[in-house]
């Protein structure tokens, strides 16, 4: 909401997909810069599915969220998925297609599926977006023309090229993740910064305003 941004500066880190080192040396380069009282630290969503540790990124992001004070973490497609096969049991196999058997593994022991209570309560309090007076951060996109409050909540974690691809000015600059990219993707009303962790890529990070970009 507007007000909220009314902080130091901006760190937005991009798609981890259970890449934990990642995120661990992403931190390493990133915590000497960041003011734990002063500074917000975005989390774009896609914590879990794909990667070897989902589990341990979760329990890296909660160990974080002690730390610094302004934490925000969005809501992916993916988790979005894991939430609809673990609270209504649908959909398991689309589940599974989009690579939720990594972190079905990470969350079981001895075949047994077992996820901690502060793990749900952390997934069910993800937002959808988070708004600043000059920024959207939002996990996949947005639709053109459609005011921030009547956004879908399926388009704004799924949509691809039609957002990507629109020159629309939503009346502030938009940063997303999602749509694996080779290198970010800065443009007038928006900018990308899931560079491909799980696929060979860097995990990245944004610092605004200065639009300065850290990746490992």
């Amino acid at each position: 909401m507007v007000g909220e941004g009314e902080v130091k500066r901006i760190f937005a880190i991009g798609d981890i997909h259970g890449c934990l080192s990642h995120l661990e040396r992403l931190m390493e380069e990133i915590r000497p810069l960041l003011d734990p009282q002063e500074d917000t630290l975005v989390f774009l969503g896609d914590y879990i599915d794909r990667g070897p540790d989902p589990k341990g990124v979760v329990d890296l992001i909660l160990q974080i969220k002690k730390e610094v004070r302004h934490v925000v973490c969005l809501k992916g497609n993916h988790e979005d998925m894991f939430l609809d096969w673990v609270l209504n049991g649908r959909n398991y196999d689309l589940y599974l297609y989009n690579g939720g058997g990594s972190t079905i593994r990470s969350y079981s022991q001895d075949r047994e599926f077992h996820l901690p209570a502060e793990h749900l309560d952390f997934f069910t309090s993800l937002r959808l977006y988070y708004e600043t007076d000059k920024y959207i951060f939002v996990h996949a996109g947005l639709k053109a023309g459609v005011p921030l409050k009547e956004q879908d909540p399926q388009e704004m974690i799924w949509i691809r090229e039609e957002f990507i691809y629109s020159n629309y000015d939503f009346g502030k600059l938009v940063v997303f993740g999602h749509t694996p990219l080779q290198r970010v993707l800065v443009a007038p009303n928006k900018i990308g910064i899931d560079t491909g962790a799980v696929y060979g890529g860097e995990l990245t990070c944004l610092e605004l305003p200065a639009q300065r970009f850290y990746s490992v």
